[in-house]
């Protein structure tokens, strides 16, 4: 980063009530100038609350805070180059960083340009991303590592992008007598795009998803008075910031002035020691994330201060958000997500921590459920609770039709943060569309009180010679009941013996103590499925290496994968 950024992490940074309440109600505030919108209002503009963290000579954590105003001045900077190289507003440019604060200050400079901030998560396969670079046609690319992408070019006939610069160019370079466009920074209308959000591939190359300024802030209003912060919180994101989810959680943080620490590596060997230095309050991740922490010791000194824990993207399992509320300790009156009864905030406080789990996508824009777990809550198996305030949700048939409850079918939302579509792809778009509903791609079911289960992605469902299973409820019972066993796992169907449909086989991790073979596993997991009215395993395959249970760049398990490689297990073994 640059050298304007000041280390430190005191100081009060949270932006004062009346200034929350006008972020509430401005009409031309939205994704695509919300730095300037805080740092014009929040007396606190020249305090760090953004920071990195790096390791020192002798191994311990730096971390390094960056006030309202440096990030202005590292957003212009980097806008001046972006300039020099000739991009201008609308015009699609791919950033290609590795996670943490950088990727933010691109998209802040891009957005500032009224470009168009491609943002791609530098795990993805190369050969995948020049592809989807083609598909969105930038005009641009900036990334850590430029030899992997012309080494890709040069093996297709697929279009070279006017540059292809590296990070270090961009920090390095020299912008002065470098003018921006007038004006400056670009004045977005609500319907300007400000960026491209690819999905994690789990089921092909990815898809180009549109943020919008507008759509983006779009239901976010209400955590400006009612996200569970106050002064002395300290939010800790785990999701990449080159997904709508890490950007929906700055986003927030910024206008808030909630200090926030960016981080650029989600495994916990990475966290653990940052947790400790950083002490959160608040933890926010894809489960990819929660997994590692909840598997074997807990982070106890790391998780010593948080009341809460934010998962959004797939739902996560009950058998580690169990393990995580048990950290930490939360207000008396902490009951709700986004709501932080200022009555409870002198109350003797409770042990262990709150879990909300947001189902949501870059599609939606934001998480459109709020499940809460807490140390005290019985267990719902795949329960992802109610729609927000701002969101609509219903259980369709194929012909858009709203099921009774308790029937299974398409999860459908309505809400004002829906992406507009996915770029240069309008029949893509479309086939997500049904009867005035957006479909999320789940198999879900709605109980009588209004609580909706999230069942399985659609691509994901199990079709049986005895009908359809699902896979999600199935690697739930694994992980909460054969957890001595089990880290993590997936389930997917494969090819029958007897040619009359698929039959559920696990793909498991085991924990790191277990000793237990593929058919001690089989059996207990049997015995535990059957004991709940699930269907069986028709085999279990353990994951002994981590390329056996391949990762998307967001750290999904790709199930296509797995069905791929074990297509002839039960045929080759019977």
């Amino acid at each position: 980063m640059s050298d304007t950024a000041t280390t430190g992490t005191t100081g009060t940074t949270f932006a004062p009530l009346a200034v929350r309440e006008r972020f509430m109600t401005e009409p031309n505030l939205g994704a695509g100038n919300f730095l300037d919108y805080a740092v014009a209002h929040n007396p606190n503009r020249s305090v760090p609350f953004a920071f990195s963290h790096s390791l020192d000579h002798r191994g311990e954590v730096v971390l390094k805070g960056h006030s309202l105003e440096d990030l202005v001045r590292l957003r212009d900077r980097y806008a001046k180059w972006y300039a020099a190289n000739g991009v201008q507003a609308g015009e699609p440019v791919a950033v290609v960083i590795a996670e943490g604060l950088e990727p933010v200050i691109h998209f802040l400079a891009l957005s500032a340009l009224g470009a168009i901030p491609t943002l791609v998560n530098d795990a993805m396969r190369p050969d995948i991303m020049v592809q989807y670079l083609d598909h969105v046609g930038v005009v641009g690319v900036v990334a850590d590592d430029t030899t992997r992408l012309l080494t890709a070019y040069r093996g297709g006939e697929l279009r070279r992008p006017r540059f292809v610069a590296l990070t270090s160019e961009v920090r390095a370079g020299d912008v002065s007598g470098i003018e921006l466009p007038t004006p400056y920074p670009y004045q977005h209308a609500a319907d300007d795009m400000v960026a491209l959000i690819h999905s994690s591939g789990t089921t092909g190359i990815p898809k180009s998803t549109i943020l919008a300024h507008r759509q983006f802030w779009d239901g976010k209003q209400p955590r400006m008075t009612r996200f569970p912060a106050q002064p002395g919180d300290r939010l800790m994101c785990l999701m990449p910031h080159t997904h709508a989810g890490g950007l929906s959680y700055f986003l927030t943080a910024t206008l808030l002035g909630l200090p926030i620490v960016t981080m650029a590596d989600w495994r916990r060997t990475v966290v653990e020691p940052v947790m400790e230095a950083f002490q959160p309050t608040m933890v926010c991740s894809f489960p990819r994330s929660f997994v590692e922490l909840a598997t074997g010791e807990l982070p106890v000194a790391g998780a010593a201060k948080v009341h809460s824990w934010f998962n959004t993207g797939d739902s996560a399992h009950y058998g580690h958000i169990r393990r995580l509320v048990t950290l930490g300790e939360r207000p008396a009156g902490l009951i709700k997500p986004w709501l932080l009864p200022r009555e409870a905030a002198e109350e003797e406080p409770l042990a262990g921590s709150q879990f909300i789990d947001g189902l949501g996508s870059s599609e939606m824009g934001m998480a459109n459920f709020g499940q809460i777990t807490s140390p005290e809550t019985p267990r719902d198996d795949r329960c992802v609770g109610k729609p927000l305030e701002v969101v609509t949700a219903a259980v369709l048939d194929p012909d858009g039709n709203e099921l009774p409850d308790g029937t299974v079918g398409l999860l459908a939302v309505n809400t004002p943060s829906l992406t507009p579509g996915y770029w240069n792809n309008q029949r893509l778009t479309e086939s997500f569309r049904l009867a005035g509903w957006w479909l999320t791609g789940d198999v879900a079911r709605r109980d009588a009180e209004g609580r909706f289960y999230h069942l399985d992605r659609t691509v994901d469902v199990i079709d049986t010679a005895d009908g359809p299973v699902y896979s999600l409820p199935l690697e739930e019972v694994l992980l909460a009941d054969c957890a001595d066993l089990v880290r993590d796992c997936s389930v997917v169907g494969v090819p029958s013996a007897a040619g009359d449909g698929l039959r559920p086989v696990a793909v498991v991790q085991l924990q790191a103590d277990a000793d237990a073979s593929e058919p001690e596993i089989l059996e207990r997991a049997n015995k535990e499925l059957a004991a709940v009215g699930h269907a069986e395993l028709a085999a279990v395959v353990i994951a002994r290496t981590a390329a056996d249970f391949p990762l998307g760049p967001t750290g999904k398990v790709l199930k296509r994968e797995l069905r791929t490689r074990h297509a002839g297990l039960l045929t080759s073994t019977q």
